[in-house]
């Protein structure tokens, strides 16, 4: 029996799974994921799925080019994978690189590089724009075409009774996020703490969709926006990871509860219409009964601002140009991989209340680095997790023997920070100036 099949039958259950996570601090690795909205360039329509100059095709050529396996789902591909890489398609036809786990910065941003060169390249005579940005800054979430995969049918019909942005989380959005290890239960804790604390700041510093649907958004990071009320049960800041004690226990605890929205049995997704797994693993559903790969598969639908699974997936960027890509993991790098960084990070965010992180999303929502919390401005704060991350990866560095030094990665921050404006302040700043208005040259502004 593979371990996918195993049963899942209890809490402790659960708990070993995420210990089977645990890894060496010699073995530590970082994983990016991307995604990437495209637009057609003559029509600045989105990217369908079918037809001659659809994803479908463009994930054909990735594949004849590059090597890569294809996975289907009835008759469709809907994915690639090579080398614990994968290429996956998004509910709104946004593409995904979920990068292998690699040892340095510098091999994950040669790997993102040469991802977007690829698909640069296949897409030219499709003539389709791939944008660094966070939102469509030309449609709304009713206009974009929808991806054929069973699952995204499940979340289009249950999600949006849970928030009313839901729809333009799925289709409108596109992120950056980095993926992380930690070796015992301890160490696990207090990244997840950590990571949750300083998420506004990282956010912050990321925002970059202030243009959405063909106007100003009302916001520098609509996309954190989006997330504040996509659904409650299953997104935003875990307070529990602040409490005292808090462990792989109380992690499960919360996910058991939160309501599934499918499990797959022959590959045939069957919705499970707000069967919490905890129902599900102590009373079955519809006569089967719970397995691992169920639950691996529940945690993976799960979207709060910091995700535990095997690894420790920090999520609360927006997508962004090249340079700052590069940037993200090596900002949590030498915060979550150097014990000191990692103190240091946390005692800066530790006082502040659930309120106070709460009101933070928003207020970074709003006004990116110009936001305050707690009365302390964000830039402030941003300009010391730099700092900390900084100094991190040079400790990491003197001891791994990493050269060059992987702080040349932070300075598209630092500018950022000296400019004193998160990427769409800027953006929203040239659309209100030279730019006035133009949609035109906002694509040409962010195309990859």
């Amino acid at each position: 029996m593979s371990e996918a099949a195993a049963p899942i039958g209890s809490i402790a259950d659960c708990v070993a799974y995420f210990e089977s996570g645990e890894t060496p601090r010699e073995d530590y690795a970082i994983g990016t994921e991307h995604e990437k909205i495209g637009v057609l360039a003559d029509s600045g329509d989105r990217v369908r799925y079918e037809g001659e100059r659809g994803v479908g095709v463009l994930l054909e050529r990735i594949a004849e080019r590059d090597g890569w396996k294809r996975v289907y789902e009835d008759g469709h591909v809907i994915a690639l994978g090579k080398e614990g890489a994968s290429i996956t398609l998004e509910p709104g036809g946004q593409i995904e690189l979920s990068g292998a786990p690699l040892k340095t910065i510098r091999e994950t941003c040669r790997e993102f590089n040469a991802h977007v060169d690829l698909v640069k390249e296949v897409s030219e005579d499709l003539d389709i724009v791939w944008l660094a940005l966070a939102v469509d800054p030309l449609h709304d979430a009713s206009q974009v075409p929808v991806m054929p995969k069973h699952r995204y049918e499940i979340m289009r019909s249950y999600l949006p009774q849970k928030g009313g942005l839901a729809l333009d989380m799925m289709h409108a959005s596109a992120t950056v996020q980095a993926n992380f290890d930690f070796s015992n239960e301890r160490d696990m804790a207090l990244k997840m703490r950590t990571a949750m604390g300083i998420t506004p700041i990282v956010s912050a510093i990321f925002a970059n969709s202030s243009i959405a649907a063909g106007t100003e958004s009302g916001f520098v990071s609509k996309r954190v926006a989006i997330w504040c009320d996509t659904d409650p049960d299953r997104c935003g800041i875990l307070h529990q990871v602040f409490e005292p004690g808090f462990g792989y226990r109380d992690y499960a605890d919360w996910a058991l509860d939160v309501p599934m929205f499918f499990i797959i049995r022959d590959d045939r997704y069957i919705p499970a219409h707000g069967t919490s797994f905890r129902t599900f693993m102590e009373d079955g559903f519809e006569g089967h009964h719970a397995i691992v790969g169920d639950w691996d598969m529940h945690l993976t639908t799960l979207f709060p601002e910091v995700r535990l699974k095997r690894i420790i997936e920090v999520r609360g960027a927006d997508a962004v140009p090249r340079d700052l890509i590069c940037a993200l993991p090596a900002l949590w790098k030498g915060i979550l991989y150097d014990d000191d960084a990692l103190d240091a990070a946390w005692q800066l965010v530790s006082g502040y209340s659930h309120a106070e992180r709460e009101a933070a999303q928003l207020a970074v929502a709003r006004e990116g680095l110009g936001a305050s919390i707690a009365q302390l401005p964000v830039l402030e704060l941003a300009r010391e997790i730099v700092e900390i991350s900084a100094k991190g990866l040079a400790r990491i560095a003197a001891v791994t023997g990493i050269h060059p030094d992987e702080q040349i990665f932070l300075d598209p921050i630092r500018a950022l920070i000296e400019r004193g404006q998160s990427p769409g302040e800027v953006i929203l700043d040239k659309w209100r100036g030279d730019w006035q208005g133009s949609m035109d040259r906002l694509i040409e502004y962010a195309r990859y």
